[in-house]
């Protein structure tokens, strides 16, 4: 059977009012008490508006709780409806007296004002069971308008009884929300969470002294830095180390001011805590990506009137002006760290020395940071603490030994083994970097390449090991370095080192270089074999080591001591192979290698093999 005729038609669009409330309240606002926030806003824009038409009027904004109805109300004394206006506004969804005016060119829009999307009455249903909206319009002759709703499509509009300009919004308030009406603390923290900061004053019930900060001093114009730093002090409860007051009018507008946090960050995917504003309305106390990632120990506040929040006003619009904000302020916390560098070099390094590991960790990813450290950053050596451009001047290659690089900079990773390594470069001027932070090594490594680009030289960072090219020759002074013999290896094979043998400069008969990645991976191995780690782990850890040479302990046998040549010149028997042994043994665990169970019980036998012929 033919289906009958499709019928075209026309129809209005329509809104579920009770769905797109409860919207609201679980995607776009991420707290009931943000509908504060918006009455709030909406009073402010009153306000501003009739500020444009009487220019001596201050204007305020006051909240009056009933706890008794359960019954809030926020009252202005701004600009004021009337009936047209009430009707056309109030009641529809996405058209807002301020939006209208923004797309409105001829209005000639007061920046001051703050409403854009025409919703904000509306998330007060987030709160409210009903709503009535008393008003008058300031400056015309007509009667002041009664708006009620209940959360249904039906809307009420009537003649209202208000005498002054003005508006008085009324929240006959949900049973979860009535401590908005019983308690002031609600009040006011929700006014200092989004509005500390307007330049409108408000009032709570009958007390006649504001709850806003209202004339912050980091939006002046021209504020006292010694001001600053208190004012900031008080709003964030901490001390900064270091005041940056922000006032760009190009290519973005941008004014506040950031500062240093004395509070050092535990790591390096930490975010700086930055509140943000929009006309002085507060959208975050905590902005995310707005700051450059390596600054994660700042802090401050920032008027940002290019940018745009999104509906919610809980964010910003990730669109060009937040990019071209974003660019402006890594920009100026670099001019501001260079200059602090080269005019205070004392600051500098203070700031520098209680932010260390952030600074230097995240320098890892960024080439104008890393510039900056080369020459301020100290890292531990064997001749103190020094900066790359200090390491680098004192680390020439040597003329005799070296073919491939006009500079070797010597570094050691493992925290055990600095004792041993500053015995072992004690008459050197060359230093050697304890790199004993995991980022360290790499760190150095970047600084390095990062020369090499810019100065067209050549540059190796080498770790301190018999087995890394030149150490053996320019360090130990040792001739004809090379692996023991079979024999030798297999007598040595518990220990799972590299031995290699030399003739050094000094008469230390052993020396031991240890590489801390390979008791990890030992000890990695082990609880493997013990089933100790989870499969989903276990797959972690062989993917990551998957491919890498596996690291090992470096022993070097130094046949200038008269023991060890004689040892070596014979076979690995008796006594003298023994008390060579234990001598590998002894030097190894000096450095903090920690022996194997079948490697301690080798080292017994060679002691009580040394004890039958003394």
């Amino acid at each position: 059977m033919p289906l009958p005729p499709f019928v075209e038609k026309t129809f209005p669009f329509t809104v579920d009012l009770p769905g797109m409330i409860n919207l609201m309240g679980t995607a776009l606002y991420s707290e009931p008490a943000a509908a504060i926030r918006e009455l709030i806003q909406n009073a402010h824009d009153g306000i501003v508006r009739r500020r444009r038409q009487d220019l001596g009027f201050k204007g305020k904004v006051r909240f009056v709780q009933n706890p008794q109805e359960g019954i809030l109300s926020v009252e202005d004394d701004g600009i004021g409806l009337n009936a047209d206006e009430a009707e056309k506004y109030l009641g529809t969804l996405g058209i807002g007296i301020t939006g209208m005016l923004r797309r409105n060119p001829a209005a000639q829009i007061d920046d001051g004002l703050i409403g854009q999307f025409g919703i904000g009455l509306l998330s007060t249903f987030l709160l409210a069971k009903r709503i009535v909206v008393e008003s008058r319009r300031f400056g015309e002759d007509t009667h002041p308008v009664r708006w009620e709703a209940d959360g249904s499509t039906i809307i009420r509009l009537s003649q209202g009884s208000r005498q002054t300009p003005g508006t008085t919004v009324t929240l006959h308030l949900q049973s979860e929300y009535q401590h908005y009406a019983q308690s002031n603390e609600s009040i006011e923290e929700s006014v200092r969470k989004y509005a500390d900061f307007l330049n409108v004053p408000i009032f709570l019930n009958d007390n006649e002294q504001r709850i806003n900060l209202l004339q912050p001093l980091w939006f002046e114009p021209e504020a006292d830095e010694d001001d600053l730093l208190l004012a900031l002090e008080g709003w964030f409860n901490e001390t900064p180390l270091g005041v940056i007051p922000i006032r760009i009018e190009k290519p973005v507008v941008v004014q506040g001011a950031l500062y240093i946090s004395p509070q050092r960050v535990p790591g390096f995917t930490d975010e700086a805590k930055v509140a943000t504003t929009i006309r002085r309305m507060i959208i975050s106390r905590s902005i995310q990506g707005l700051m450059p990632p390596w600054a994660s120990f700042v802090r401050g506040i920032l008027e940002l009137t290019d940018c745009r929040p999104t509906a919610s006003r809980e964010e910003l619009v990730r669109d060009e002006n937040f990019n071209t904000v974003k660019q402006t302020l890594e920009n100026i916390l670099f001019n501001y760290f260079e200059r602090l560098a080269k005019d205070k070099p004392a600051i500098w390094e203070a700031l520098l020395g209680w932010h260390r590991y952030a600074l230097s960790g995240s320098a890892l990813e960024n080439e104008r940071l890393r510039r900056l450290l080369r020459g301020t950053y100290r890292f531990s050596t064997h001749r103190g603490k020094l900066t790359f451009e200090d390491i680098l001047d004192r680390s020439p290659a040597s003329a005799i030994f070296e073919d491939e690089a006009d500079y070797v900079l010597w570094y050691h990773g493992d925290r055990r083994q600095e004792a041993a390594i500053e015995s072992v470069f004690a008459e050197h001027k060359t230093p050697c970097v304890h790199a004993t932070m995991t980022f360290e090594e790499a760190l150095l490594g970047e600084m390095a390449f990062d020369t090499m680009k810019e100065r067209k030289m050549l540059i190796d960072c080498r770790v301190a090991v018999p087995g890394t090219k030149g150490f053996s020759q320019t360090i130990l002074g040792a001739k004809d370095s090379m692996p023991v013999d079979d024999d030798w290896e297999e007598y040595f094979a518990s220990l799972d080192a590299r031995i290699f043998h030399a003739e050094c400069a000094s008469m230390q008969p052993v020396y031991a270089f240890l590489n801390e990645r390979y008791d990890l991976i030992r000890t990695i191995d082990a609880l493997k074999q013990g089933g100790h780690i989870p499969d989903a782990f276990r797959r972690m850890l062989d993917k990551h080591l998957d491919g890498e040479e596996l690291p090992q302990n470096e022993i070097l046998l130094n046949r200038r001591h008269p023991l060890v040549d004689r040892a070596l010149s014979h076979a690995p028997l008796g006594a003298q192979a023994a008390v060579l042994r234990v001598l590998v043994f002894q030097t190894m665990l000096s450095a903090g290698a920690q022996l194997s169970h079948e490697t301690r019980e080798l080292f017994e036998s060679d002691l009580q093999q040394i004890a039958k012929v003394i």
